[in-house]
């Protein structure tokens, strides 16, 4: 039997890099995944360029999470002149990646979506830049598969597509109809509903912990 996940989740938002990699770590333990990420737009569609007392902010969050995880964090990705924190672009291009892998198992996204924050966290990298994400998504695209069947060209054209755009907004919409505040969040998907397994940042024994609890309840 196929175990369903949900994971509402931004690739900008720091405590979701945290989180993903126990997550990883959680879905290695489980035969028969299916990981179904809904994007939940943490800072979609900002226009504000950012100031020096907004950057000092996130940075202090950064240091949290490099903290609480060990992960590594290059904290220069903020120092970009004039930077607009839109995550709604690093949104549509796992929402892009989705549309360009239906046929193909779900945790080939989830690999966008890791590779997107490394990216940004780790690399420093501009994941507001369409060419960025084009390049950033073909690359892990073509490594979960081990060919060269994507291009960044047919993929940065998905992802500038009104397709993508559109359903990048449907998932934005459907988290604030979930009534969903607050990222990272993973759901299993069970024939009586929707059982929240954890909400923030969550080590992988108590992801464990808590699957095994719900199951035990269903």
């Amino acid at each position: 039997m196929t175990n369903k996940f949900l994971y509402i989740a931004d690739p900008m938002c720091s405590w979701c890099y945290g989180f993903s990699h126990e997550l990883q770590k959680f879905l290695a333990e489980i035969p028969d995944v299916e990981l179904d990420i809904v994007l939940g737009g943490l800072r979609a569609y900002n226009t504000q360029r950012m100031d020096a007392d907004q950057r000092e902010m996130i940075l202090s969050h950064w240091e949290k999470v490099r903290q609480a995880s060990g992960l590594p964090f290059d904290m220069t990705g903020l120092d970009k002149p004039d930077f607009i924190y839109d995550t709604e672009p690093a949104c549509r291009a796992v929402v892009t990646a989705k549309i360009l892998t239906e046929d193909l198992p779900t945790k080939i996204n989830f690999a966008v979506f890791q590779a997107i924050q490394q990216a940004f966290y780790a690399e420093a990298k501009d994941v507001t830049n369409e060419m960025v994400l084009a390049e950033v998504a073909v690359q892990a695209l073509n490594a979960y598969e081990n060919s060269d069947v994507f291009d960044v060209v047919s993929f940065l054209e998905t992802l500038r597509s009104a397709e993508s755009k559109d359903e990048t907004r449907q998932h934005f919409e459907q988290v604030q109809r979930w009534g969903v505040r607050g990222f990272p969040m993973l759901l299993l998907v069970k024939e009586d509903g929707l059982h929240t397994l954890s909400s923030g940042y969550t080590k992988v024994q108590e992801l464990t912990d808590s699957f095994r609890d719900v199951l035990k309840r269903t």
